[in-house]
């Protein structure tokens, strides 16, 4: 017997369950790239809640993890910084399935391939639950801040793009 769509665990599911992790799921329907912001609308939950998952490359050809508020923009400088890089990049589109395992719109933190370095914005401290994706479009997951940090071994710095 198939099990409905929704059942199917991702990747990331899996992990937090090995790890006994405390979270939730939450869906919504969707069958292609939606923005975060427009995802936090669709699921009624506060924006300053969802988190986006950014895949960047340094000069030493290492990748790197960086999740942030969904309509944040990644601080490249504060990024590589924080990482103790000299410079990163945003991975290229077409590169996030090969990189990561995962697909534009539904790349978890969580369960990529490698075990990726992973810094998360600081602004995730103070909140007692974000939004991430959940590993698939349509999918999203519900967990504490320090639960993520612990699952990937992350840790917490000030990597969005501030105006002066």
């Amino acid at each position: 017997m198939a099990k409905k769509d929704k059942d199917i665990k991702t990747n990331a599911m899996r992990i937090l369950d090995r790890n006994k992790t405390k979270y939730s799921v939450v869906t919504y329907q969707c069958d292609e790239f939606t923005d975060g912001v427009s995802i936090a609308q669709k699921l009624g939950e506060p924006e300053e809640l969802m988190y986006k998952t950014l895949v960047t490359e340094g000069k030493s050809n290492e990748y790197f993890v960086f999740v942030i508020p969904v309509a944040e923009e990644l601080d490249l400088k504060k990024a590589a910084k924080s990482v103790g890089e000299k410079s990163v990049e945003m991975i290229h589109v077409k590169d996030i399935n090969k990189v990561t395992g995962y697909i534009r719109g539904g790349c978890s933190p969580i369960g990529m391939k490698k075990n990726f370095v992973t810094v998360v914005d600081s602004s995730a401290q103070a909140l007692d639950k974000m939004i991430i994706s959940g590993g698939r479009i349509g999918s999203q997951i519900i967990l504490k801040p320090a639960d993520l940090i612990s699952v990937t071994g992350g840790k917490f710095e000030s990597i969005i793009h501030k105006e002066n």
